[in-house]
């Protein structure tokens, strides 16, 4: 009995998180998380666009509120918009962006939108980055084309500060996949070296007092040589 509540539970959950996303549209949400405490239900949509979310005057989130209460039998749902300060580090609206990019462009030009996404991710400090199309691109028969640039771990425990999603795109030759892996720059990474500012200093002085005798030979040869053709 307990099982099968627990499904069920699980099964509104997933209804809840598909309508909101497939209302609020595609690219602007990147996670949905639903907790349940005595006053109510508390529902967390995290986007890099809240305006959007909220609408005019809050409109958006009374619509959704009174659709959460008669449609899927809330009691009294709560919901909270947490922004995302850099939405090229977060995985789900990457692939939410590619596969919006494909969609409207095709998927003839997938090289170009997956080179360029993963040149502006690295470009805003991200340590690695990895992006898998998999589908026909274009060809008769389905492939999967890799992008990648960085350091990305694929196992151990910096693995678990990878920031992973999946999307699809429905082109017109058919349903391309989309995996995007991000290491955003205050991931933690065990085997990283960093030198203290102070070392740096010394190793700079120790360098320039190495090169100091090696400009006065030149000298010394360029003063000689000068000398000689007089």
């Amino acid at each position: 009995m307990e099982e099968k509540k627990f499904i069920k539970l699980k099964k509104e959950e997933f209804g809840i998180k598909e309508y909101i996303k497939r209302n609020l549209g595609k690219g602007k949400i990147s996670r949905l998380d639903i907790e349940y405490t005595p006053v109510g239900e508390k529902i967390i949509i995290s986007t890099h666009k809240p305006g959007l979310v909220i609408g005019k005057g809050g409109q958006k989130i009374q619509e959704l509120t009174e659709v959460l209460k008669t449609r899927f039998k809330l009691e009294n749902p709560h919901i909270e918009i947490n922004e995302i300060e850099n939405p090229l580090f977060d995985a789900q609206i990457v692939a939410d962006e590619i596969a919006m990019a494909l969609e409207r462009m095709g998927n003839l030009k997938f090289k170009v939108i997956g080179y360029r996404k993963l040149q502006e991710i690295m470009r805003a400090g991200a340590l690695g980055c990895e992006l898998r199309l998999s589908g026909k691109l274009p060809s008769e028969r389905s492939r999967s084309w890799r992008f990648s640039e960085g350091y990305l771990k694929k196992a151990g425990e910096p693995r678990k500060e990878i920031d992973r999603a999946q999307s699809t795109a429905l082109t017109k030759t058919g349903i391309i996949g989309i995996k995007v892996a991000i290491m955003n720059p205050n991931a933690k990474i065990y085997d990283k070296i960093d030198i203290d500012s102070k070392v740096k200093e010394q190793i700079n002085k120790e360098f320039k007092e190495e090169e100091k005798p090696e400009k006065i030979k030149k000298k010394l040869k360029k003063k000689t040589r000068k000398r000689i053709k007089k």
